[in-house]
């Protein structure tokens, strides 16, 4: 294994922020009933990685049974970030991502790829003070696939030797359609082969060998 290039998620991979987006979905939900607030909650938490867009898209196709405007859109978009933008710009890092930026950075390329909008990604970023560590941050849109297939292409950089790292079946299935390595963080992992762990405390352990070798 020789890595040269990291791609990191950022809910739920770099910040501790997944509950408090959960929570703003639930929210946004509960406009059209309990149930619809239990759906595109669980939906949500099942599809990480998705733009909030897509999201708001699905909760009207499949709940209200119509599509949705672009007016309504960015009506839920404004209520959305009211209710999250404050708390994930001092939400906890997830576990061992500070050491993880520290050691890394400056010695491997390191991007951010994200469901997120990108104007509101680099925002909270530079507002954590983490932006500094990343030499591209990249938000929606587009969808996650397109952004890590973007990452890779322009670094110029063997797919084989990069790695995605996120907590969401939406960044496996990026790091397939790139031809990336992959690295889970989270539950959703636990039962399969792939590299994984509960927080990112032994993400550095994976990459201790091809770290070293540049020293």
């Amino acid at each position: 294994m020789d890595i040269a290039l990291v791609v990191f998620d950022c809910d739920g991979v770099i910040l501790e922020s997944m509950d408090v987006k959960t929570r703003a979905f639930r929210r946004i939900g509960a406009e059209f009933g309990e149930e619809a607030a239990d759906r595109l909650a669980l939906y949500h938490s099942m599809h990480g990685g998705v733009s909030r867009y897509e999201k708001f898209a699905w909760l009207y196709r499949e709940i209200l049974g119509r599509e949705i405007s672009v007016e309504e859109k960015a009506v839920l978009n404004e209520k959305f970030v009211h209710a999250a933008l404050e708390e994930v710009t001092v939400c906890p890092l997830v576990p061992g991502m500070q050491e993880v930026l520290d050691r890394l950075h400056g010695r491997l390329p390191l991007y951010v790829a994200s469901g997120a909008p990108q104007e509101e990604l680099c925002y909270i970023l530079e507002k954590r003070g983490l932006a500094r560590y990343f030499d591209g941050i990249r938000g929606w849109p587009p969808a996650k696939d397109a952004l890590l297939k973007s990452i890779v292409e322009q670094s110029g950089v063997d797919p084989a030797r990069c790695v995605m790292v996120g907590d969401a079946y939406t960044d496996l299935e990026a790091a397939r359609q790139a031809g990336t390595q992959f690295y889970g963080r989270g539950e959703l992992f636990r039962e399969s082969a792939l590299p994984r762990h509960d927080d990112m405390t032994r993400f550095l352990d994976w990459l201790e060998g091809p770290v070293a070798g540049r020293r």
